[in-house]
């Protein structure tokens, strides 16, 4: 069964309404998206490249995991979730750390458009272990551990998805 999503208006309340998520990006409706960024305590951000086979930015680097709040979900929850579904990490809700809400409306494809309000989070670890890292391989190709040098240069090539806002704050957080 496919996912089901809460339909928002665009300051971010829910309508009442509940679709499908192909629904909701095909009628371009607002919609809530959590971002998670997992750092360990050296300053080294856990980063995944999209998959080949996502419709938005295949193989695109992109910070730990990221997806759709489910319908009756909280962002938190969400994250939660996403962060144990994409890299297999558990993590407790009091341990996310709440960075910065912001709006994305843009055109993917003629009939995919993103109306999406981002909730972003960052959580330390002590170690974060490459080889304990569990993919979801539907939506990710691989992980690697980036300095904040190393982020920059990823940052520098665009060949990562577009997430301004998070990103300014992660540099913020780093130093």
């Amino acid at each position: 069964m496919e996912e089901l999503i809460d339909v928002l208006d665009e300051n971010g309340n829910k309508t009442g309404k509940i679709l499908t998520r192909k629904q909701i990006h095909e009628q371009g409706l607002w919609h809530r998206i959590v971002v998670v960024a997992v750092i360990d305590k050296n300053g080294n951000i856990l980063m995944q490249q999209r998959s080949k086979n996502r419709i938005k930015n295949p193989l695109k680097w992109d910070v730990s995991a990221a997806g759709h709040v489910s319908s009756g979900q909280t962002s938190i929850e969400a994250a939660v979730r996403e962060t144990m579904e994409e890299i297999g990490i558990d993590v407790k809700e009091e341990e996310l750390k709440y960075v910065i809400t912001y709006k994305e409306n843009v055109r993917v494809e003629e009939n995919y458009k993103d109306r999406q309000i981002y909730d972003c989070y960052i959580i330390e670890k002590e170690k974060i272990d490459i080889s304990n890292i569990k993919i979801q391989e539907s939506e990710v190709e691989q992980v690697k551990l980036c300095n904040l040098k190393e982020f920059n240069e990823i940052l520098e090539s665009k060949n990562i998805m577009n997430r301004t806002e998070l990103y300014k704050e992660i540099i913020k957080y780093l130093k």
